[in-house]
């Protein structure tokens, strides 16, 4: 990198020289000397400087941005800390990993902790001992070093967008005091939304490399476990939907549905069918942005889809565990894959993404809102929209990843020094179609593209070499997203 730095350093001083010395020099070869130095500073900067600088040129607020965004409905406190010494503290031993749907004990907890370790893959579980439960939370929140933080899908999304001071923020969930305590000024809670204890989830967090046993993490995740049962019924949803005919919303922002994965399939259903009925009482011209979060029963997830969620929000934010949990729950494109292998391939991402919006997205004949799509992995996001209805989409993904790049590292502005590129430099637009080959471009990092009238934004994301947070990242660059958003009136 020095002998560059040099190299251009000497051209800028043969440059100078010559515009002192040379007067009488052309004008044309000048003009060529200083294209030839303005390209060796381009290139003597680094991928990510270079994409860094491209993002801040393309992220401009939208025409019409949002004034009043209503938030719900699941809150809680997240007590964040490694989980290896939370495992330790609590005399687990290591051993093999296995998945649970549910955790019923501390054996399950440890089996499928170990397991998403294994893969570097974000989880999130219930823990039905509400017992055993509570004691592992008193453990967990006074181990040294143990952190309190506003936690849930709705609260993070939430206190992101507050620290906008133009925006006006409604969050409705089960908010006890600490949760109160801990939330933006700028973020109002309805009175019927206070509860007198607050609903806490241990966040168990790893680093890249770290070892526990004989398992080893490829990359910085998490693991979540709760026994939560108010977000668990969703028991703020109607009041949260009674809410907006006071506060007048641009935009709702929902989440909390994966949270009713610990109650009995006939609650959960019946819950379900309310909740639809709720959502649909929102009037149609606020738009609707659904975030989704990890879950394990491919009936409820199928439920979600097919019994008239999807149709009733017009935008969706969801990671790579998710979009393939997904495809494998409707028996849609690359649903034989069993998880992902390394950075998720972009073309079968856009397969199934392009599958979403096709199957279940706005059309001239299938009565559905659904218009957007925000994918998130490590690696990469794509923005999918259906032509004609969002605009500022560019800017929007250039801020997911920046948001991506800053709050990871916990730094106001991307330093190029602690992160790192790990998208792919060349990918394939779709592995069933005859697919586009990309290559990209640090200076232009978004990369947009048309498939049968729904467009694709892309863009990498530079990765935090040593994470400080990993929670909340998704909920942050979904906020981010929407934050650059616009929505064109139909």
């Amino acid at each position: 990198m020095w002998q560059r730095s040099v190299c251009v350093g000497l051209l800028a001083l043969a440059l100078g020289y010559l515009c002192l010395l040379g007067p009488e020099l052309p004008h044309a070869a000048l003009r060529h000397l200083s294209a030839s130095l303005l390209g060796g500073l381009r290139r003597a900067r680094s991928l990510e400087g270079r994409m860094v600088a491209a993002w801040q040129a393309a992220i401009v607020r939208p025409a019409r941005g949002w004034a009043r965004v209503a938030v719900g409905v699941n809150a809680c406190v997240d007590v964040v800390l490694s989980g290896v010494k939370l495992l330790e503290a609590l005399g687990l031993e290591p051993g093999d990993g296995k998945n649970h749907a549910v955790l019923n004990s501390r054996q399950d907890l440890k089996e499928a902790f170990a397991h998403f370790m294994e893969k570097g893959a974000a989880a999130e579980r219930f823990f039905s001992d509400a017992e055993s439960f509570h004691r592992i939370a008193r453990t967990a929140s006074e181990y040294p070093g143990a952190q309190l933080y506003v936690g849930g899908n709705a609260a993070l999304i939430g206190q992101k967008l507050a620290t906008n001071p133009d925006l006006k923020i409604l969050l409705c969930g089960p908010v006890g005091p600490k949760l109160h305590e801990l939330l933006d000024d700028n973020v109002v809670v309805p009175p019927q939304s206070m509860q007198e204890r607050d609903e806490f989830h241990l966040i168990l967090e790893y680093q890249a490399g770290e070892e526990w046993g004989q398992v080893r993490a490829p990359h910085a995740n998490r693991f979540i476990f709760s026994h939560d049962l108010s977000n668990g019924t969703l028991n703020m949803l109607e009041v949260f939907v009674s809410s907006l005919d006071e506060f007048q919303p641009d935009l709702v922002v929902l989440s909390g549905l994966h949270m009713m994965e610990g109650q009995s399939k006939e609650m959960r259903q019946r819950r379900l069918m309310e909740a639809v009925a709720s959502i649909s009482d929102i009037p149609t011209d606020i738009p609707i942005h659904l975030e989704l979060a990890s879950m394990t029963d491919q009936d409820f997830m199928s439920n979600i889809m097919h019994q008239q969620v999807f149709p009733l929000v017009n935008s969706i934010g969801l990671n790579e565990q998710e979009l393939l949990f997904l495809t494998q729950s409707a028996s849609g494109p690359h649903a034989s894959l069993a998880s992902w292998s390394g950075v998720p391939d972009v073309g079968v991402v856009s397969d199934i993404l392009f599958w979403i919006l096709k199957e279940h997205g706005k059309t001239a004949d299938r009565a559905s809102d659904l218009t957007r799509v925000h994918f998130h992995t490590l690696a990469y996001h794509i923005l999918v929209t259906v032509d004609g209805y969002w605009g500022n989409q560019v800017a929007a993904v250039a801020a997911g990843a920046r948001a991506a790049g800053t709050q990871a590292c916990a730094t106001e502005t991307i330093d190029t020094s602690k992160v790192f590129l790990k998208a792919p430099l060349e990918f394939v637009t779709s592995q069933i179609e005859a697919p586009s080959k990309i290559s990209l471009n640090p200076d232009e990092p978004v990369v947009h593209w048309h498939r049968e009238g729904i467009s694709f934004h892309f863009t990498p994301v530079l990765v935090c070499k040593d994470p400080v947070r990993t929670v909340g990242l998704g909920d942050a660059i979904s906020a981010e997203g929407l934050l650059y958003s616009e929505i064109h009136p139909q």
